[in-house]
C-alpha cells in the first residue's frame, strides 16, 4: 500500500486563512466539534524554525466517537482520534489539504469500526468538498 492511498492530499481552490474558514464552518454546519487547531507555523517558529503556513484543524464527531469509546475491543483506535485535516502552503504559492483516508482504512478494520470510520470518513470529504480545485475521487 502506498503512502499517498493512507494519506490524501488535495489543492484549495481557496487561500489559507479562507480554506481553514471555510472548512471550520463547514464542520460545524454537520454536527462537528473543533476541540482545537494546532498552528505548526507558530510552534516551530518558538523553536527558531521558519516554516510556510500550516494548521492543523481537529475534528470530533461526539456520536462516532462515543459509538468506538463505549466498548473496550474498540478502544484502541482512539489513537486516531480526533480526525485531523492539515491544511498548508506549499512553495508554489498554493493552499493544500491533507487527511488520512479514513474511508480506506475502514475497509480493513471491519466490525463497529469499519462502519463507523467509514461513516467518518464520508462526511469528512463532505466537509472539505467545497475547497477542493477539483474534484477529490480524482486524486486517488
Amino acid at each position: 500500500m502506498e503512502i499517498n492511498n493512507v494519506i490524501v492530499e488535495n489543492e484549495s481552490r481557496f487561500g489559507f486563512e479562507e480554506t481553514i474558514e471555510k472548512l471550520q464552518k463547514s464542520a460545524e454546519l454537520r454536527g462537528w466539534k473543533i476541540p482545537t487547531v494546532h498552528d505548526l507555523q507558530e510552534t516551530l517558529r518558538k523553536n527558531q524554525i521558519d516554516v510556510q503556513e500550516v494548521k492543523v484543524i481537529e475534528l470530533c464527531k461526539p456520536e462516532f466517537s462515543g459509538a468506538l469509546m463505549k466498548e473496550d475491543p474498540t478502544k484502541f483506535v482512539s489513537a486516531l482520534m480526533p480526525c485531523r485535516i492539515s491544511v498548508y502552503c506549499k512553495t508554489d504559492g498554493k493552499t493544500y489539504i491533507s487527511r488520512i483516508n479514513s474511508g480506506m482504512l475502514s475497509m480493513f478494520m471491519g466490525g463497529t469500526i469499519g462502519k463507523v470510520m467509514g461513516m467518518a470518513g464520508t462526511e469528512m470529504e463532505l466537509i472539505m468538498n467545497e475547497v477542493f480545485e477539483q474534484d477529490p475521487l480524482q486524486s486517488y
